[in-house]
């Protein structure tokens, strides 16, 4: 002891008590954005670190997109007088509802960056306007 003050080594904390102290309460869920682009609906999906031909599964069914996906992680730590593995994995679902008229026949995906792409095409809809009448009571 030096000075009187104790030396107290840091230590790494579990990776999710450290997400949980740090603030990052979704890192598990997958974060999704969705648009309309003409008549395509346009949904995209943050999947870092997985290989899509393997590890994405999508489907339509009842009017619902169903994306899933598993990533499997390995870090390797090589320090001086020590070797430590680190594995993360983790299975990632979301199902976003789509919109009447969706075309489930002709959806494409595709992956770049770290993002998945989905694009469903949705028949245009006619607009249809009806004049409701106001009665006196």
């Amino acid at each position: 002891m030096a000075g009187g003050v104790a030396r107290r080594d840091r230590f790494e904390l579990p990776d999710s008590v450290r997400r949980f102290f740090e603030g990052d309460w979704d890192a598990a869920a997958m974060r999704v954005e969705e648009y309309q682009e003409g008549n395509t609906l346009v949904v995209k999906a943050e999947m870092p670190g997985i290989d899509p031909e393997k590890d994405v599964d999508i489907t339509v069914s009842d009017g619902v997109l169903h994306i899933q996906a598993e990533r499997q992680e390995t870090t390797e730590h090589k320090e001086k007088g020590g070797y430590r593995t680190e594995f993360r994995y983790g299975s990632f679902a979301r199902d976003v509802p789509l919109p009447s008229g969706s075309k489930d026949s002709d959806v494409s995906a595709s992956y770049r960056d770290g993002v998945l792409e989905v694009r469903v095409p949705v028949a245009e809809q006619p607009a249809t306007k009806a004049k409701i009448p106001v009665s006196r009571a």
